[in-house]
């Protein structure tokens, strides 16, 4: 049996603006779980993760990335990083060298790394200024070099996840992956930008390839949708305390690329007993969305995008009144922390 409803946003959270977030009220139970996983968790104090997007940017933002790197390992707090896509910028060129750089970069990280694509490395870079590159041939590229180890996160301790690789009708998304900790569900989902992938590709030498791009997407979209609701069965089945969806972009209303995604994501938190947390990156704005599409456990949290100086610390605790909490941190700063 699951545990009692709580309410899902405290009045404070509403009037906290963007310096902190604040969910819901939890109880004091937490713990590491097997990836994805149903019971087994034991109490534990408190989880904290960083929260990176859109990053790095550019020549210069690629030379100060080290000193990112450096100040989230500095945070003894910090158990894994999530990255909500985008490791270049969408006037950067979608080649090998540079692909492979950055992904020995994320590598260089002490905890953890967990990355959903963004449409910067894969469907844009048919642009004429990223090289005119086929994207289902970039996207194929992107899953060699980013994930070598289905399962296996990169970073110095490498997190056991699962992965929709092992799924045999969605073998190809090994990108989608779910990991528990402290009662949360997190799930990577492979939703981007540019109308998630549906905006033609003008680029290619010889124009768009519609039914190609159309294919794609249809594909991965019903891979998106079957990750959302695996998220949400874990969480049911598991008796987890809070959902985390990372995607790379927001699944904004009225758009096509994101109308399915965004009523599943929607329906599923609704009925969900708890707080949900959907975070993404796309816009280089953070910023914070209580009761997203109208449902009140659902808050949408943008984190901070084109910049290698400024991340998001954020807590689970569920020792404390609060779910997930977090607060802007600084490069070189003295660090922020909630609670």
């Amino acid at each position: 049996m699951r545990l009692p409803s709580r309410s899902v946003l405290l009045p404070a959270a509403l009037t906290a603006g963007l310096a902190a977030g604040v969910l819901a009220p939890a109880p004091a139970l937490a713990g590491p779980a097997s990836p994805g996983g149903g019971g087994g968790d034991r109490p534990a104090a408190r989880l904290t993760f960083a929260l990176l997007g859109d990053t790095p940017y550019g020549d210069e933002q690629r030379a100060a990335f080290p000193a990112l790197v450096d100040d989230i390992d500095r945070d003894r707090g910090v158990r894994f990083v999530l990255h909500a896509g985008d490791v270049k910028s969408g006037s950067q060129t979608c080649d090998d060298a540079r692909l492979a750089d950055v992904a020995q970069l994320y590598d260089t990280f002490d905890d953890p790394f967990v990355l959903t694509p963004g449409d910067n490395d894969w469907t844009d870079c048919h642009r004429a200024n990223n090289g005119s590159y086929l994207p289902t041939e970039r996207l194929d590229r992107f899953r060699e070099l980013f994930y070598p180890q289905p399962g296996v996160t990169p970073g110095g301790r490498s997190l056991r996840v699962r992965t929709q690789a092992d799924d045999p009708e969605h073998r190809a998304y090994v990108e989608n992956t779910i990991f528990k900790r402290h009662r949360v569900v997190f799930a990577a989902v492979h939703v981007v930008g540019s109308s998630n992938g549906l905006a033609p590709w003008t680029g290619l030498p010889g124009g768009d390839l519609p039914a190609l791009r159309e294919a794609e997407f249809a594909a991965r979209e019903a891979a998106a949708l079957a990750w959302v609701d695996e998220a949400f069965d874990r969480a049911w089945k598991g008796r987890a305390e809070g959902v985390l969806l990372l995607l790379q972009a927001e699944p904004v209303a009225g758009d096509p690329g994101y109308a399915a995604v965004r009523e599943r994501i929607l329906t599923r938190a609704a009925a969900f007993d708890g707080p949900v947390l959907l975070v993404h990156g796309d816009e280089h704005a953070y910023e914070v969305e209580p009761a997203y599409g109208g449902v009140a456990n659902l808050t949408r949290l943008e984190t901070f995008g084109a910049t290698a100086t400024q991340w998001l610390r954020v807590t689970v605790d569920l020792n404390s009144e609060t779910l997930f909490s977090w607060t802007p941190q600084t490069v070189g700063a003295p660090a922020a922390q909630v609670g």
